[in-house]
């Protein structure tokens, strides 16, 4: 390698000094990404309705402040931004994982029902997106990361649901649109896609011997993901490690999707 260029490769994934806010942060991967940022020195603003997970989540890390939030809320979306910025002055990392299942089977899910899943898992994701593009002066390096999910990629029947399905592959589309539109701001956006991991929105699934062993059957490497598998997705899409990373979509799925 060139002695122009001898990155030091423990820095390549620091957060130190930046500032990053994680939706939907009260269990699961979105508590996970909230751990992981911290872990990587980033001042983390976590965020989600239920504000006594948060505070236990926030006594385990003194880099995590709790900020109760429902991203379904243009105000509480604003409060939020508002909150990180008037702390730290900036927001170098936002991170849209919150996220509403719906309905399995299309016919029992309603226009309006489908319409407010759409709300949290696309609305809410573009308006912070906007509002933390608008909120902080051009000049240095901001990341977006778009949890999206294996479902906006392919269909999940008998699994899934209309309405969540559209609404990650809807990310994804908003993921290379905004990366285009705010590149020569130094803004990079990016989807992470991740396969069947064990969350809440998941419980059911792995609780059931027949739908595990459909997971183990769909991919590759036979199971679903263990914790931490999106660790290190993660922190390449939040730092300086993906620098001329913009408008992908960076799959975790053990090859669910490759078939």
């Amino acid at each position: 390698m060139s002695a122009l260029y001898e990155p030091a490769t423990t820095d390549l994934f620091s957060l130190r000094g930046r500032t990053a806010v994680v939706t939907g942060a009260s269990s699961g991967l979105g508590a996970r990404f909230a751990a992981v940022l911290a872990g990587a020195g980033a001042t983390v603003f976590a965020a989600a309705r239920r504000l006594d997970r948060l505070k236990e989540l926030a006594d385990t890390e003194p880099r995590i402040h709790p900020v109760g939030c429902d991203v379904a809320s243009d105000e509480d979306r604003v409060r939020l931004t508002e909150t990180a910025l008037t702390a730290t002055g900036r927001i170098d990392v936002l991170v849209n994982n919150a996220g509403a299942p719906g309905a399995v089977r299309a016919e029992d899910e309603s226009a309006d029902a489908f319409a407010e899943v759409l709300a949290v898992n696309l609305v809410a994701p573009f308006h912070l997106a906007r509002l933390m593009a608008e909120a902080a002066p051009s000049g240095y390096t901001r990341s977006v990361v778009n949890v999206s999910s294996v479902l906006g990629l392919v269909s999940g029947a008998p699994l899934g649901g209309a309405s969540y399905a559209a609404s990650k592959a809807g990310l994804i589309g908003l993921t290379r649109e905004l990366a285009g539109q705010w590149g020569p701001a130094g803004i990079r956006v990016n989807a992470l896609a991740p396969g069947w991991f064990r969350s809440e929105m998941t419980e059911d699934l792995f609780a059931d011997d027949r739908s595990r062993r459909w997971v183990q059957r769909g991919t590759m490497l036979g199971r679903g993901g263990e914790p931490g598998e999106l660790d290190g997705a993660l922190l390449f899409l939040a730092s300086d490690a993906s620098s001329y990373c913009t408008g992908q979509v960076l799959t975790v799925d053990g090859g669910w999707t490759a078939r």
